[in-house]
């Protein structure tokens, strides 16, 4: 990792069109066709590009054949390797012009990191500063740097440290990182900014980020495109924390009946902000409906109307009589500073329909002021059972998992969203390439239940074939949203995962099956002979629970990783948290991607701690080269265990499941492997 320098094009525009992530991958793709014949020509591209992304499932290999023959007279042309990238970016430009994605905005949950959309907008980056200055402004490192000059790119090289954003997760989500592992010298050496920013990346993956084209040297690097693209995915995290039942339970008033309650628990924040919107906008007479906050939103008639909703003692006539809609977005914006509402756009951005800024907005109107009852007597999400805490806290581990692998589709609610079975299929074609005959598979929107069961039906039918524990369970199971046996199942794919990816490594497995007792023969290995814990006896062991031996584990793997300074006996209960904080962080500043929380260690869940323990053991297996023999005694390698208990993993091992693009070349050309960024 500390060697890393990345694929560099000569070209400087060409470089910067490209994120580090893209570039090992099509350079990996380019370099495997030029070794079948010594060289690539035009004609070997169609089949090439047609699998590429942005191009997949878009574009026919006869149609990117007659575009390449716009510049090529001859298919026997050859290509060196930045051709190669320029005849990349000309047939996604093509395609791009020919659906019309270049007048789309891009998702603010899932930001852009595409090759095309390489603006900046000035007027999300002034907001983006604003909101950095204010809620980091005090912070005791940062302080000296702040406030940032909105107008300057003093942001893209203040990011350059890492320090800014971990920082800024920690607004988002509290308590995700132990900011006493941060490096925050004056002064970094280069592996010290690497280490921020791998912690920086996998936490973000931790909170719900998508990050799958963001490595470490683009951050290293300040490219402002993709800084600007992570930096509003922890803001709108932060912004929508309280959209959901379990923070705000009088979202319930939005809806009627049990059907509608359905409904409302499958949507995501941003859907559930619209339908927020909606409910009050349709009590004050506002006839229209409110779809996106862009064009819908750009003439100010319903935030006029919101805004009069939510606060009449600010409201007035005169914002619903002007007919000029900038005059209007003045007045909005003045009722809304009264709400003490963070401005985070201006009249222009109201006017032009910026859809981050408007969604940012209308956020902060709802955290103000969301005028739902205050009534939760019938209201009883909030005083969740432990069962249900813990079925809680699994849900959230696989949805950021899987959120992690790169798939198409986003999950907000995990037991929601895999219903239909495409997100499952998407999963195991990520997991286990070719497992899933999309012939026989329906993507979402989906009419008819019956093609819902024939997907689940193929996902258990998969599973079997992976040799899951899968008795008397069937594809309505998952259809019918029984959240045992959808734990059950993502547990064994994640484990199946795991194990798999292990078994590959070229250094040790010889192709065996690896164990779970395999993994805690490693660890117990690796912490021999230390006078501070014992060995483990199991993944369940209580010991676990005071964070020493994972320390040990962690410390092992790489020399003063650990600041033992830092580190509690674990006796009580507070020392027992900050150890286990301590180690997720640590653990993800290595290179780990875990999703698990410190209470998943403190309570010593096996599964949680049986992923962060293998975790550990890929990345060190990875960078160290070192012959692990597997255990002849393997009589459940690919099973996982059935404990009855349905209870899901809360860590994995998502850059585990790297994208295909990324992994190719990380261990062929640059000599090492990275996990998590």
């Amino acid at each position: 990792m500390s060697n890393f320098v990345g694929v560099l094009v000569s070209d400087p525009w060409l470089q910067n069109q490209f994120t580090q992530v893209e570039l090992r991958g099509l350079k990996s793709k380019f370099l495997s066709t030029k070794r079948e014949s010594g060289h690539v020509i035009v004609g070997d591209l169609p089949p090439l590009m047609g699998k590429l992304k942005g191009l997949k499932d878009v574009v026919t290999e006869q149609e990117i054949t007659g575009i390449l023959a716009e510049s090529y007279a001859e298919t026997s042309h050859e290509l060196d390797f930045e051709s190669f990238l320029q005849a990349y970016l000309n047939l996604q430009a093509r395609v791009a012009e020919k659906s019309g994605e270049m007048k789309n905005s891009s998702s603010f949950l899932k930001a852009t990191t595409t090759t095309l959309l390489h603006t900046i907008n000035e007027s999300e980056k002034a907001s983006y500063v604003a909101h950095i200055n204010s809620y980091l402004g005090e912070d005791s490192f940062l302080k000296k740097y702040l406030p940032l000059d909105p107008a300057s790119n003093e942001l893209f090289n203040l990011v350059r440290d890492g320090v800014l954003l971990c920082k800024l997760i920690n607004v988002a989500v509290p308590g995700t990182i132990d900011e006493r592992a941060i490096n925050t010298k004056g002064v970094l050496n280069p592996w010290e900014r690497n280490e921020n920013h791998t912690l920086c990346l996998n936490s973000a993956k931790a909170i719900g980020c998508t990050v799958v084209n963001i490595g470490t040297q683009d951050l290293i690097e300040g490219r402002p495109h993709l800084v600007l693209g992570l930096i509003s995915q922890i803001i709108k995290i932060q912004l929508l924390a309280d959209l959901n039942l379990k923070k705000t339970p009088q979202l319930m008033e939005l809806v009627d009946d049990s059907k509608d309650m359905e409904e409302l628990m499958s949507l995501g924040p941003e859907k559930l902000l619209l339908k927020w919107m909606n409910f009050h906008l349709k009590k004050a007479g506002y006839k229209k409906t409110v779809t996106n906050f862009s064009s819908d939103v750009k003439d100010g008639e319903a935030y006029a109307y919101l805004l009069n909703a939510l606060a009449p003692e600010h409201s007035s006539p005169a914002v619903l009589d002007t007919k000029d809609p900038n005059e209007r977005a003045k007045i909005v914006l003045e009722q809304a500073e009264k709400l003490d509402c963070k401005r985070y756009l201006s009249e222009k951005d109201i006017v032009e329909g910026s859809p981050n800024l408007n969604l940012a907005f209308v956020a902060q109107i709802f955290q103000h002021r969301n005028g739902l009852s205050t009534d939760t007597k019938s209201i009883s999400l909030s005083q969740m059972m432990p069962d249900d805490i813990q079925v809680s806290r699994d849900e959230r581990a696989f949805r950021l998992w899987i959120n992690s692998l790169g798939i198409a589709t986003y999950v907000n609610n995990l037991f929601e969203d895999v219903r239909n079975g495409w997100v499952l299929l998407e999963v195991l074609d990520k997991v286990s390439p070719g497992s899933v005959n999309w012939k026989h598979a329906t993507k979402p929107p989906i009419k008819m239940p019956f093609r819902k069961v024939e997907n689940c039906n193929q996902i258990i039918k998969i599973g079997k074939e992976l040799n899951f524990s899968l008795i008397n369970v069937a594809g309505n199971d998952i259809v019918q949203g029984n959240k045992k046996l959808i734990l059950a199942y993502l547990w064994q794919l994640m484990r199946f995962n795991i194990l798999k990816l292990l078994k590959n490594l070229r250094y040790h497995s010889q192709g065996k099956e690896i164990s779970d007792v395999d993994i805690l023969n490693w660890a117990n290995s690796k912490v021999k002979g230390s006078a501070r814990t014992p060995q483990m006896e199991s993944f369940k062991d209580k010991n676990l629970s005071y964070g020493i031996f994972l320390l040990e584990l962690l410390s092992a793997v790489k020399p003063r990783t650990v600041n033992w300074k830092l580190v509690t006996t674990g006796e009580s209960d507070e020392e027992k948290k900050l150890n286990a904080t301590y180690i997720i962080t640590v653990a993800r500043k290595l290179g780990c991607s875990v999703f698990l929380l410190p209470e998943d260690i403190i309570e010593v869940n096996q599964k949680m701690i049986l992923t962060l323990t293998a975790s550990i053991m890929y990345w060190s297996l990875q960078q160290t080269g070192e012959n692990f023999e597997p255990s002849e005694e393997d009589s459940v390698s690919q099973t996982a265990p059935s404990d009855g208990d349905g209870s899901a993993v809360a860590e994995s091992i998502s850059d585990l499941a790297i994208d295909d693009a990324a992994s190719d070349t990380s261990q062929s050309e640059n000599g090492n492997s990275t996990i998590g960024g």
